[in-house]
């Protein structure tokens, strides 16, 4: 996990091995109050858009019958591979939604990233639109699913289905 962090450095200085053994990674970002949840926020509009883009590339993928395994593998060691594409594709292919992070989790992230946004007037289109998607994923009840869930928004393409154990 990483933590974002920020607060005079008297205080860092008493909490920095406490926090040290909650995250992998801790940044320290400046004295001021909130630093750290701004960049959090930042941090999850492009993790929000990122998922929101890999499940629309891949269902264009399906709809223009391309195979996803094949596709997945290709983008993965492409310029369009991003960190989300690779962990959560491999989701959609199995058909497993188990939540490891769900849909409703970016409908309340990403409405976060647009309050922040619109309380300083400063526009976010891609961010509106992936929390568009993970609203209309929640509202089709996929709320609970996993976050690659968003993927089944889409008409008309045939998502895989999950595979039987070998026995």
């Amino acid at each position: 996990m990483t933590m974002m962090t920020s607060g005079p450095a008297t205080a860092y200085a008493r909490a920095e091995a406490i926090l040290g053994g909650m995250a992998g990674k801790v940044y320290r970002l400046g004295d001021a109050h909130g630093l750290g949840s701004k960049v959090k926020i930042i941090n999850q509009l492009l993790a929000g858009v990122h998922i929101a883009a890999s499940a629309e590339a891949m269902a264009l993928g399906l709809r223009e019958g391309v195979d996803a395994d094949a596709l997945y593998e290709v983008i993965t060691h492409s310029a369009g591979n991003s960190w989300m594409f690779e962990n959560r594709v491999p989701h959609i292919l199995k058909a497993d939604y188990t939540p490891l992070s769900a849909v409703d989790i970016f409908v309340k992230d990403l409405g976060l990233v647009l309050d922040t946004a619109r309380a300083s007037k400063f526009p976010l289109p891609l961010s509106a639109t992936a929390h568009q998607m993970f609203m209309q994923a929640s509202s089709a009840g996929f709320g609970r699913e996993d976050d690659s869930a968003v993927i089944k928004i889409f008409p008309g393409i045939d998502l895989p289905v999950a595979k039987p154990d070998a026995e």
